[in-house]
Protein backbone atom coordinates (compact mmCIF):
# COMPACT_ATOMS: atom_id res chain seq x y z
CA UNK A 1 0.00 0.00 0.00
CA UNK A 2 1.47 3.36 -0.80
CA UNK A 3 1.63 6.48 0.88
CA UNK A 4 -1.72 7.58 -0.50
CA UNK A 5 -3.45 3.88 0.25
CA UNK A 6 -2.19 4.59 4.13
CA UNK A 7 -3.98 7.90 4.43
CA UNK A 8 -6.78 6.92 3.30
CA UNK A 9 -7.21 3.88 5.01
CA UNK A 10 -6.66 6.11 8.13
CA UNK A 11 -9.28 7.92 7.19
CA UNK A 12 -11.62 4.63 6.56
CA UNK A 13 -10.54 3.48 10.19
CA UNK A 14 -11.30 6.57 11.54
CA UNK A 15 -14.38 7.99 9.95
CA UNK A 16 -16.36 4.79 8.94
CA UNK A 17 -19.13 6.50 7.59
CA UNK A 18 -16.50 7.37 4.49
CA UNK A 19 -15.50 3.48 3.69
CA UNK A 20 -15.55 2.58 0.25
CA UNK A 21 -17.91 0.05 -0.66
CA UNK A 22 -16.82 -3.44 0.12
CA UNK A 23 -14.22 -2.42 2.45
CA UNK A 24 -14.52 -4.01 6.07
CA UNK A 25 -14.20 -1.50 8.99
CA UNK A 26 -11.73 -1.63 11.45
CA UNK A 27 -12.01 -1.68 15.40
CA UNK A 28 -13.38 1.78 16.35
CA UNK A 29 -10.41 3.58 17.92
CA UNK A 30 -10.15 4.52 21.42
CA UNK A 31 -11.01 8.23 21.33
CA UNK A 32 -9.64 10.01 24.45
CA UNK A 33 -6.25 9.58 25.83
CA UNK A 34 -7.51 8.91 29.26
CA UNK A 35 -10.68 7.64 30.85
CA UNK A 36 -13.78 9.75 31.40
CA UNK A 37 -12.79 9.06 35.15
CA UNK A 38 -9.30 10.01 35.07
CA UNK A 39 -10.29 13.21 33.56
CA UNK A 40 -8.72 16.95 35.08
CA UNK A 41 -11.58 19.33 36.55
CA UNK A 42 -10.50 21.69 33.30
CA UNK A 43 -13.04 23.81 31.58
CA UNK A 44 -12.53 24.01 28.03
CA UNK A 45 -12.81 27.69 28.06
CA UNK A 46 -10.43 28.05 30.56
CA UNK A 47 -8.04 25.20 28.68
CA UNK A 48 -8.43 27.59 25.64
CA UNK A 49 -7.76 31.10 27.48
CA UNK A 50 -4.54 29.68 29.54
CA UNK A 51 -3.27 28.16 26.17
CA UNK A 52 -3.58 31.05 24.57
CA UNK A 53 -0.76 32.44 26.03
CA UNK A 54 1.52 29.98 24.19
CA UNK A 55 2.18 32.31 21.12
CA UNK A 56 2.21 30.02 17.74
CA UNK A 57 3.04 30.27 14.06
CA UNK A 58 0.58 30.24 11.38
CA UNK A 59 0.72 27.84 8.85
CA UNK A 60 -1.82 26.70 5.73
CA UNK A 61 -1.45 22.85 4.63
CA UNK A 62 -2.07 22.09 1.41
CA UNK A 63 -2.74 19.26 -1.22
CA UNK A 64 -3.14 18.37 -4.41
CA UNK A 65 -6.73 17.52 -6.36
CA UNK A 66 -7.26 14.33 -5.66
CA UNK A 67 -9.13 12.39 -8.36
CA UNK A 68 -12.92 13.69 -9.46
CA UNK A 69 -12.51 16.65 -7.04
CA UNK A 70 -12.82 19.90 -8.34
CA UNK A 71 -9.58 21.91 -6.73
CA UNK A 72 -6.47 21.67 -4.00
CA UNK A 73 -7.45 21.03 -1.04
CA UNK A 74 -6.26 23.64 2.34
CA UNK A 75 -6.90 24.98 5.27
CA UNK A 76 -5.25 26.98 8.49
CA UNK A 77 -3.46 25.32 11.15
CA UNK A 78 -1.67 26.64 13.73
CA UNK A 79 -0.55 23.11 15.44
CA UNK A 80 2.11 22.45 13.39
CA UNK A 81 5.58 21.56 14.76
CA UNK A 82 9.19 20.48 12.92
CA UNK A 83 9.39 16.55 15.08
CA UNK A 84 12.30 14.72 13.09
CA UNK A 85 15.87 15.01 11.77
CA UNK A 86 16.53 11.58 10.75
CA UNK A 87 14.62 10.69 8.91
CA UNK A 88 13.34 14.45 8.39
CA UNK A 89 9.31 14.54 9.48
CA UNK A 90 7.12 17.47 10.68
CA UNK A 91 3.95 17.03 12.38
CA UNK A 92 0.65 18.74 11.65
CA UNK A 93 -2.92 18.61 14.11
CA UNK A 94 -6.56 18.55 12.64
CA UNK A 95 -9.86 18.41 14.05
CA UNK A 96 -11.55 14.73 13.59
CA UNK A 97 -14.10 16.65 12.11
CA UNK A 98 -12.35 19.01 9.41
CA UNK A 99 -13.66 18.60 5.88
CA UNK A 100 -10.09 18.94 4.37
CA UNK A 101 -8.11 16.72 6.69
CA UNK A 102 -10.03 13.84 4.21
CA UNK A 103 -9.24 15.43 0.83
CA UNK A 104 -5.19 16.05 2.04
CA UNK A 105 -5.95 11.77 3.42
CA UNK A 106 -6.70 10.64 0.06
CA UNK A 107 -3.98 12.64 -1.41
CA UNK A 108 -1.37 11.32 0.55
CA UNK A 109 1.13 14.42 0.52
CA UNK A 110 0.84 18.14 1.54
CA UNK A 111 2.63 21.10 1.65
CA UNK A 112 3.10 23.34 4.69
CA UNK A 113 3.42 26.72 3.62
CA UNK A 114 4.63 29.00 6.96
CA UNK A 115 2.90 32.13 6.52
CA UNK A 116 4.63 36.20 7.02
CA UNK A 117 3.16 38.93 9.04
CA UNK A 118 1.20 40.32 6.41
CA UNK A 119 -0.70 37.22 5.74
CA UNK A 120 -3.44 37.68 8.55
CA UNK A 121 -5.99 37.79 5.63
CA UNK A 122 -4.80 34.53 3.71
CA UNK A 123 -5.08 32.71 6.58
CA UNK A 124 -8.44 33.64 7.51
CA UNK A 125 -9.46 32.85 4.02
CA UNK A 126 -7.99 29.31 4.46
CA UNK A 127 -10.09 28.83 8.22
CA UNK A 128 -13.45 28.62 6.84
CA UNK A 129 -15.65 26.14 5.59
CA UNK A 130 -17.70 26.04 2.64
CA UNK A 131 -16.16 28.71 0.50
CA UNK A 132 -13.80 28.10 -2.07
CA UNK A 133 -10.38 28.98 -0.12
CA UNK A 134 -7.81 29.68 -3.70
CA UNK A 135 -9.95 32.55 -5.06
CA UNK A 136 -7.52 34.80 -6.09
CA UNK A 137 -4.64 33.19 -4.10
CA UNK A 138 -1.58 33.14 -6.41
CA UNK A 139 0.84 29.71 -5.96
CA UNK A 140 2.54 27.36 -7.93
CA UNK A 141 2.73 23.54 -7.26
CA UNK A 142 5.78 22.19 -5.06
CA UNK A 143 8.12 20.42 -6.67
CA UNK A 144 7.27 16.44 -4.83
CA UNK A 145 3.80 16.81 -4.38
CA UNK A 146 2.32 19.02 -6.23
CA UNK A 147 0.92 20.68 -3.88
CA UNK A 148 -0.25 24.33 -3.69
CA UNK A 149 3.06 26.22 -2.90
CA UNK A 150 1.13 29.85 -1.62
CA UNK A 151 2.98 32.57 -2.97
CA UNK A 152 4.80 35.22 -0.82
CA UNK A 153 4.90 32.62 2.11
CA UNK A 154 8.28 32.52 4.38
CA UNK A 155 8.88 29.30 3.90
CA UNK A 156 7.14 26.18 2.20
CA UNK A 157 7.50 22.10 3.14
CA UNK A 158 6.16 19.52 0.92
CA UNK A 159 5.75 16.11 2.16
CA UNK A 160 4.49 12.74 2.13
CA UNK A 161 2.09 11.29 4.86
CA UNK A 162 4.06 9.44 7.22
CA UNK A 163 1.28 8.41 9.32
CA UNK A 164 -1.86 9.14 11.64
CA UNK A 165 -2.16 8.99 15.16
CA UNK A 166 -5.38 9.44 17.29
CA UNK A 167 -5.25 12.26 20.02
CA UNK A 168 -8.49 13.21 21.67
CA UNK A 169 -10.81 15.44 19.14
CA UNK A 170 -7.56 15.61 16.73
CA UNK A 171 -5.84 13.68 14.57
CA UNK A 172 -1.85 14.02 14.82
CA UNK A 173 -0.24 13.53 11.23
CA UNK A 174 3.38 12.83 10.72
CA UNK A 175 4.54 14.18 7.37
CA UNK A 176 8.13 12.65 5.97
CA UNK A 177 9.62 16.01 4.07
CA UNK A 178 10.86 15.28 0.62
CA UNK A 179 11.63 19.10 -0.42
CA UNK A 180 11.36 22.29 1.34
CA UNK A 181 12.55 26.07 1.10
CA UNK A 182 12.39 29.78 2.21
CA UNK A 183 11.52 32.96 0.62
CA UNK A 184 14.28 35.86 0.01
CA UNK A 185 12.88 37.64 3.00
CA UNK A 186 13.73 39.41 6.22
CA UNK A 187 9.92 39.54 7.02
CA UNK A 188 8.64 38.11 10.68
CA UNK A 189 6.08 35.50 10.98
CA UNK A 190 2.70 35.86 11.52
CA UNK A 191 2.04 34.91 15.20
CA UNK A 192 -1.16 33.85 16.91
CA UNK A 193 -1.44 34.57 20.70
CA UNK A 194 -4.83 35.46 22.91
CA UNK A 195 -6.44 35.16 20.10
CA UNK A 196 -5.51 37.71 17.52
CA UNK A 197 -2.68 37.99 15.23
CA UNK A 198 0.78 39.65 16.12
Amino acid sequence: MGHAGAAAAAVRYLRSEHRSPGVEPLPRPELRCVRDDERAPVEQAEFRRVLGSFATGVTVVTAPASDGEDGPAGFACQSFSSLSLDPPLVVFLVGRTSTTWPRIARAGVFCVNVLEAGQGELCRAFAVRGADKFAGVEYDEAPVSGSPRLTGTLAWIDCTVHAVHTGGDHLIVVGRVDALGTADTDAAPLLFHKGRFL
